[in-house]
């Protein structure tokens, strides 16, 4: 079946685009590894021997990053509906982590540890139509949260993608009530274009 026009045009700015052609010359699976980044070295977001939750992590940008900044004595913990390929030092596990057999293999990948930071880069397959697409994307970080909640160490970190849109407000004040700090940040390698930002939240009430 022919490409429409703004999918061949959409290919053509993404073969051009600095990030992607960064990420292949460097090695890292997606130009979003750039974005996560950006963000932990500005805000010394991942050391050494934390332990780290991926949500929505396939094909695995963000993982790989937290697996090298985290390091020998780190751990990662990466789950995704869709498959990835294997990343040295982090335990992948495919499934929706909402499902309660799915949420099991994730706890006990974590053990007896907390996690010092959650993170989300999830979004849900893009209609174009923006009253379908904000509500789900609102949907998959309301998720994340609640797992954050029940997974992160009093004093760890949540980090969320956003689009501005109904409902927004509203999560960043849900987060305040959680969270001792709350910002948000738009990396450079976010597409000038997007809606997308990123929830920071820190120091975690438990």
């Amino acid at each position: 079946m022919a490409r429409s026009k703004s999918s061949g045009r959409w290919l053509q700015e993404h073969h051009k685009d600095p990030y992607v052609q960064r990420s292949r010359a460097e090695g890292y699976r997606s130009r979003a590894s750039y974005k996560l980044l950006e963000i932990a070295r500005a805000d010394r977001l991942i050391r050494k021997g934390d332990v780290v939750v991926d949500l929505g992590a396939a094909p695995g940008g963000w993982s790989q990053v937290a697996a090298e900044l985290a390091g020998d004595t780190g751990v990662v913990v990466a789950s995704d509906i869709l498959p990835m390929d294997a990343l040295a030092d982090v335990h992948f596990i495919q499934g929706d982590f909402t499902e309660e057999a799915v949420l099991a293999e994730v706890l006990a990948a974590l053990g007896a540890r907390r996690a010092d930071l959650v993170m989300s880069d999830m979004a849900p397959n893009m209609s174009g139509i923006r009253d379908v697409d904000q509500p789900r994307g609102m949907l998959l970080a309301e998720l994340a949260l609640e797992f954050a909640r029940s997974t992160l160490r009093p004093g760890g970190t949540f980090l969320c993608k956003l689009f501005h849109g109904e409902g927004f407000d509203d999560y960043i004040r849900s987060l305040r009530a959680a969270f001792g700090s709350v910002a948000t940040r738009k990396p450079d390698a976010s597409r000038g274009r997007s809606r997308e930002v990123y929830a920071l939240a820190r120091q975690f009430r438990g």
